[in-house]
């Protein structure tokens, strides 16, 4: 039996850019994400980056922010698993696009749609790196009182736009 060791990776986001990081399995990958964030938000500012598992073991990308693209490849050069994604998003809600990208044939697992920190837990065999999953944030602290509540709406009415 082979020893598996294990790593943690936190992810650099200097700026607090929402992310959505996940697993995919097929080199197309990359064009249908590209496409479906573009279509979804025409005007939207992001960046992605896909990580082959299979020859010649390249990281593609695309996008129509360079500070994002940058941040999406930097990030998984350092993760290196494979078929692993990863989507920086300016003036874009993961909420706006998750559901879509959830529904892309070839799109396995998401491990994060989030602006927080979050770490990467890594496992590495012979055969490389692979996501075990994401430590999203800090821990939580207590119980919502009824002035959180009150906050919380303001925040998804009056700041966010959102309202339910």
């Amino acid at each position: 039996m082979e020893e598996i060791k294990l790593l943690r990776y936190r992810i650099k986001n200097p700026n607090k850019y929402n992310l959505i990081f996940g697993q995919s399995h097929f080199i197309k990958s990359i064009e249908d994400l590209y496409e479906t964030i573009i279509t979804v938000c025409p005007k939207g500012k992001f960046g992605i980056a896909f990580s082959e598992a299979s020859p010649p073991y390249l990281i593609r990308y695309e996008g129509t922010d360079k500070e994002c693209t940058d941040l999406s490849i930097f990030n998984l050069n350092e993760i290196k698993a494979g078929h692993s994604f990863l989507i920086f998003l300016k003036d874009i809600y993961p909420i706006n696009i998750l559901t879509q990208i959830k529904n892309l044939q070839e799109v396995c697992t998401i491990f994060a749609a989030t602006a927080n920190d979050i770490d990467v837990i890594l496992a590495e065999t012979d055969l490389g790196r692979g996501v075990l999953g994401i430590v999203d944030g800090m821990s939580v602290k207590g119980v919502e009182t009824d002035e959180d509540k009150i906050t919380r709406k303001d925040l998804l009415r009056k700041i966010i736009g959102y309202k339910f």
